[in-house]
């Protein structure tokens, strides 16, 4: 009984510490006056990170540069919320690691058997990893929701642009009147024009912001009619066909893996059960003929 006590006790720590970090780190803000920003090699676009004093400072320090641009990256991709920043990252990971290694250890401590040695372990990895792996599924949903939106987009262009709109009007209509990701990511290309960025640039941010080999491929379409003097509103045609058809294409992709993806649970799920329920009656039937 006391250990069972212990056990919720400590789980009530932990607890408490996660939610304390995420007050925490939900109401960081950032400082525009105090804070100085430092620019690391490797790393475009949004590459300029806050530098801060202490305890952040120096686990930037000792942080890999390679991990900080996987960092800065996977924040691009997951649109930069403003929920996640790369200091409240740092913050959550130990934190949550900490609660992780508070629980697995009362729980070794009872029996310390290799088992729970291993499942312990694969705990704390696990809640130090959490934050990036909750980034990475943001980002994917984010480029998922992007390429699912990008004919749609292309046709709502297509027809403001046959219609006698430019461009970059066309885009700005688009990006107005519709919603998602894939809107968010035309209105910040329009505003990076705005500011003095040439076309070409402003294209290529946006390329390097997503994954999505659909979008990449139409922006560099674009970039090549605006270099040769193509008419876009042929390269919008052309490329809302193949888009469409790459959408269809992908959903019988996806259509073709379930029958596969079915097998495990029907193999090791249903048939047993199946089994069970239908050869029960007969061999209990002939178990009891046998006894006679």
């Amino acid at each position: 009984m006391p250990t069972i006590l212990a056990f919720f006790a400590a789980l009530a720590v932990a607890g408490g510490l996660v939610a304390l970090v995420a007050i925490v780190v939900g109401a960081r803000r950032a400082d525009p006056v105090t804070e100085m920003v430092i620019v690391l090699p490797g790393i475009s676009g949004a590459g300029i990170l806050p530098a801060r004093s202490g305890l952040l400072a120096a686990s930037r320090e000792l942080a890999p540069k390679g991990y900080l641009g996987f960092l800065d990256r996977r924040l691009a991709l997951a649109g930069r919320p403003a929920a996640w920043t790369i200091d409240k990252i740092f913050i959550a990971k130990p934190a949550l690691a900490g609660a992780g290694l508070l629980v697995a250890a009362l729980w070794i401590t009872n029996d310390p058997v290799p088992l729970r040695i291993l499942v312990g372990t694969v705990l704390v990895l696990l809640c130090f990893f959490a934050p990036d792996l909750l980034l990475y599924s943001r980002g994917q949903e984010r480029q998922a929701a992007m390429q699912n939106a990008l004919a749609d987009t292309l046709d709502q262009m297509t027809i403001s642009v046959e219609a006698g709109l430019g461009f970059e009007a066309a885009m700005s209509k688009a990006g107005t009147n519709g919603s998602g990701p894939l809107a968010e990511e035309l209105i910040r290309t329009l505003q990076d024009m705005s500011i003095g960025r040439s076309r070409k640039d402003a294209y290529q941010a946006l390329a390097e912001r997503t994954d999505s080999a659909d979008l990449r491929r139409f922006t560099r379409s674009v970039i090549q009619a605006d270099t040769y003097g193509i008419a876009i509103a042929d390269v919008l045609r052309v490329q809302a066909g193949e888009m469409r058809l790459r959408r269809r294409q992908r959903a019988e992709e996806q259509a073709m893996k379930v029958p596969v993806k079915v097998i495990f649970p029907l193999v090791f799920c249903i048939l047993p059960v199946l089994f069970i329920v239908l050869l029960t009656p007969a061999v209990i039937s002939i178990l009891k003929v046998f006894s006679i």
